[in-house]
């Protein structure tokens, strides 16, 4: 769906720009739909030797991440619309090469938001989803409605429907702008008045003493959008009730829409244009996505998938305190190596996951990193073992 919308936005509003190349891995016949089918190709070569910038949404993990490695060795900038993809093995690419999210999907339009509110004087205290509905374990049959009434995907579906969307891309926010969570999962308040809700979480974020990502349930008003909420000057407050945002002290500037493909173009023009990244997972995270029990389990249970499955759900930690944690964009094709109870975090010594770049990476920065510590009593330099170094990854 973010394929077909962004190729159509720029063949047809887009003079500037071409689209040269789409990487697909369906058989190219059965493509008859694609509203540039003479530029399809199954050939990652063809795509990387006639791109200036990538646009990677495949909402795959593995794949995205050799795409991007690919495009990197070639010296090429990439533009994601792939959150999960970003809280996996993002922290790592964003060290190779040049990454970011786009605008469009919340995370990128927070990221957006954030810049207008530092533009207009604001502090931001909080950054906030606004998600539509909540159920943490919904039914297969219930899924399979929805998804054939929406359009997209059962596990697409499933992963908006259980809460692992919003938990992931409120981590690549936290990451990639400095802020952390109140507690594991965020507090996903329930919500009637968003000024209410907002300033309570501005309390909190003070509390706290550092900026917070979480979301809200609004009931009688329009999800669907972002929000943040700051601070201003005092000098300035008579003005900003004025112009009707509030008395304050914490004022909620709101962006009531994300609209996904229609906006990525705006990403790839600040990219084309010499501008810097918008947003990603940072190279030194302090938040993941934990892989959470749906149910019980038995050892030698399946596991096809994680994000969007019907056994796990994702929920955001803080990496200090779950180092040993299996970033659920992880789970592929996994088995279970012991039993697992309802709302259990999974650890690598409850399963056997199959070799893939993705574990590499995850594995790879999860190794304690040496780093020399200058004694300045003494004059002497020592290696230190660096233990951040071993929570690098934020997935």
């Amino acid at each position: 769906m973010i394929a077909h919308g962004f190729v159509r936005l720029i063949k047809q509003h887009y003079q500037d720009m071409q689209i040269s190349r789409v990487l697909t891995r369906r058989p190219l016949s059965t493509m008859t739909d694609f509203p540039l089918a003479d530029v399809l190709t199954n050939s990652l070569d063809e795509l990387i030797d006639n791109s200036d910038l990538i646009v990677e949404c495949s909402g795959d993990v593995f794949h995205g991440t050799a795409v991007i490695e690919r495009a990197f060795e070639a010296g090429l900038k990439v533009v994601t619309v792939n959150a999960e993809l970003q809280v996996t093995t993002g922290s790592y690419l964003a060290g190779k090469g040049f990454l970011t999210e786009a605008e469009g999907d919340q995370p990128g339009s927070l990221a957006a938001l954030r810049e207008d509110a530092l533009q207009m004087g604001f502090q931001p205290l909080v950054y906030g989803n606004m998600k539509g509905y909540l159920n943490h374990d919904p039914s297969p049959e219930d899924m399979a409605y929805w998804a054939n009434r929406q359009g997209i995907s059962v596990d697409q579906t499933t992963s908006f429907t259980d809460g692992t969307k919003v938990q992931i891309e409120q981590v690549i926010i936290g990451n990639g702008l400095g802020a952390t969570i109140t507690r594991q999962g965020m507090e996903g308040l329930a919500s009637t008045n968003l000024d209410d809700s907002a300033s309570l979480l501005g309390m909190m974020a003070e509390r706290v003493g550092q900026p917070i990502v979480d979301y809200v349930i609004p009931s009688g008003y329009p999800a669907g959008g972002v929000f943040l909420v700051g601070r201003h000057d005092e000098d300035q407050a008579r003005a900003i009730e004025y112009f009707k945002l509030g008395r304050g002290p914490f004022y909620t500037l709101v962006r009531p829409f994300h609209l996904c493909s229609l906006e990525v173009g705006k990403t790839v023009r600040r990219v084309l244009s010499g501008g810097g990244v918008l947003l990603n997972n940072s190279t030194e995270p302090t938040l993941g996505v934990a892989a959470i029990a749906k149910r019980a389990m038995k050892p030698g249970e399946l596991i096809e998938r994680g994000i969007g499955g019907f056994q796990f759900r994702g929920e955001a930690i803080k990496l200090a305190q779950h180092p040993d944690h299996v970033p659920i964009g992880l789970l592929r094709k996994t088995a279970l190596k012991r039993a697992v109870e309802p709302g259990q975090i999974i650890t690598f010594d409850d399963i056997d996951i199959l070799p893939s770049r993705a574990l590499d990476i995850v594995m790879e920065q999860r190794k304690p990193r040496l780093v020399e510590v200058e004694s300045k009593s003494e004059g002497w330099t020592a290696p230190c073992i660096n233990t951040m170094g071993m929570l690098a990854l934020g997935g």
